[in-house]
């Protein structure tokens, strides 16, 4: 598992004994659950602390990660020059994070450093950490006014890449909720600070990571949050990782959100609670060690063995896709073995991926898409790219796209996506068909 934890933290100076110089006992339970996140980090003792913080270097379109061998920081800008840090980077996971960036195109890299010294987003959280926890490199991050599904993307590369190199990493997300909770704040009241740290607290106590991109920037910046696209490349690198979530604090005492959760890795559960997907799971696992499929028996669910109706089965291993084959229509008697066979394909016969070998199947996660019958329909004004997947169609060729898809956020989008998978040119008289999904994870 490359991201052992990972942790929502703020950031303000005044929690640190030496700038509070005693008014830090105002926010006492912040302090105390950043104790607990250290305590919890030196148990782990990971290879590499990544740190993503809004008061690193930012631009509007592009992700600087901070380069070089490493760099120092204290906090005499706050009157406490002698809480100072030197800290070392883990150089190689650096450049492996850059060279995946460049390769999926995404802004980020190490050039345009303005500031060298350590910024007080990533000081505050270290001066906790390094008070329980000496070892492990770093790796900084500044966040961007790129669209929260690229922040997402960014945090999936890191996971990558950290998995990649077998670093044992911690993931602290750092940032401040709303700068306005309070009247007497630094930044006063708006009705939208409180409703922000509730939202938050509650998509993060959850670990619905998915809600994260569906809050309105424009709602976001009216409650002046600090840290959400921090959050946002965290739960990039724990994708397709299932997560035991812990909220340990939330004060608005000074009129700004203070905020701690830890996220724990579940221990590895190869069984769901799903029929569909442990229907899909035990062929692939069968037909992979012993060449063969699993009878359908009448223990099933009735659904299964009376229904007939298109599904995918989409197969990940680390949050990376490692193979997707589905049917649009019923090509056998019943549901249980229209899953069978596509889990069968979906893990040996994908033309992009090598068939799954015995290794991995202890990493892998399965879902199924279970497909309504497709209807034509005359007008893009008929498709919703949350509920309808879309076939597109020209003569022999069609693409398809499942709904509800990260990344995929207008129908001209899905459109376009599914054209590209069919062959079909921008110029090509195109039919359209609608179809809703059943998702089982």
């Amino acid at each position: 598992m490359p991201i052992e934890a990972a942790f929502i933290v703020p950031h303000p100076p005044l929690i640190v004994p030496q700038i509070g110089r005693g008014e830090e006992k105002k926010v006492i339970k912040t302090i105390r659950s950043y104790e607990q996140v250290a305590d919890e980090i030196a148990r782990l003792k990971p290879d590499t602390i990544i740190i993503t913080s809004p008061h690193s270097v930012m631009y509007g379109d592009y992700f600087h990660i901070s380069p070089g061998e490493g760099a120092r920081g204290s906090f005499a800008q706050f009157r406490a020059p002698q809480v100072s840090f030197d800290e070392k980077y883990d150089t190689e996971l650096v450049s492996l994070i850059e060279q995946y960036a460049q390769y999926a195109g995404l802004p980020a890299g190490t050039q345009g450093e303005r500031d060298p010294m350590l910024d007080h987003g990533t000081m505050v959280p270290l001066y906790f950490i390094r008070q329980k926890y000496q070892g492990g490199r770093i790796v900084r991050i500044g966040l961007s006014g790129l669209p929260f599904a690229m922040h997402y993307e960014l945090g999936r590369l890191i996971k990558k890449a950290a998995t990649t190199l077998g670093r044992r990493a911690v993931f602290v997300a750092s940032g401040d909720l709303s700068h306005k909770l309070q009247a007497y704040g630094p930044y006063g009241f708006a009705k939208e600070g409180p409703e922000y740290d509730r939202r938050l607290m509650d998509v993060c106590s959850r670990a619905a990571f998915s809600e994260l991109l569906r809050f309105d920037e424009g709602f976001c910046d009216k409650a002046a949050e600090c840290g959400h696209r921090s959050f946002i490349i965290m739960a990039g690198a724990l994708d397709g990782v299932s997560v035991t979530p812990n909220p340990l604090s939330h004060e608005d005492i000074t009129g700004v959100g203070y905020g701690v959760i830890t996220f724990h890795p579940k221990e590895e559960e190869q069984m769901s609670n799903d029929p569909y997907v442990n229907l899909a799971r035990q062929t692939v696992e069968l037909y992979i060690k012993e060449g063969r499929v699993p009878k359908v028996t009448d223990d099933l669910p009735r659904e299964m063995l009376d229904t007939q109706a298109g599904a995918f089965v989409s197969i990940h291993k680390n949050g990376d896709l490692r193979g997707c084959i589905g049917t649009i229509l019923a090509t056998k008697q019943n549901l249980a073995e229209e899953i069978i066979s596509n889990a069968v394909s979906a893990s040996t016969k994908d033309p992009r991926f090598p068939p799954i070998t015995r290794e991995e199947l202890k990493d892998l996660e399965i879902n199924v898409d279970v497909l309504s019958e497709p209807e034509q329909i005359s007008s893009t004004n008929e498709l919703d790219v949350k509920r309808y997947g879309v076939i597109v169609s020209h003569g022999y060729r069609r693409g398809l796209l499942l709904p509800d898809l990260e990344g995929v956020d207008t129908v001209e989008q899905q459109i376009q996506i599914a054209m590209m998978k069919g062959g079909i040119s921008p110029d090509e008289e195109i039919t359209l068909h609608r179809f809703e999904v059943i998702r089982h994870v």
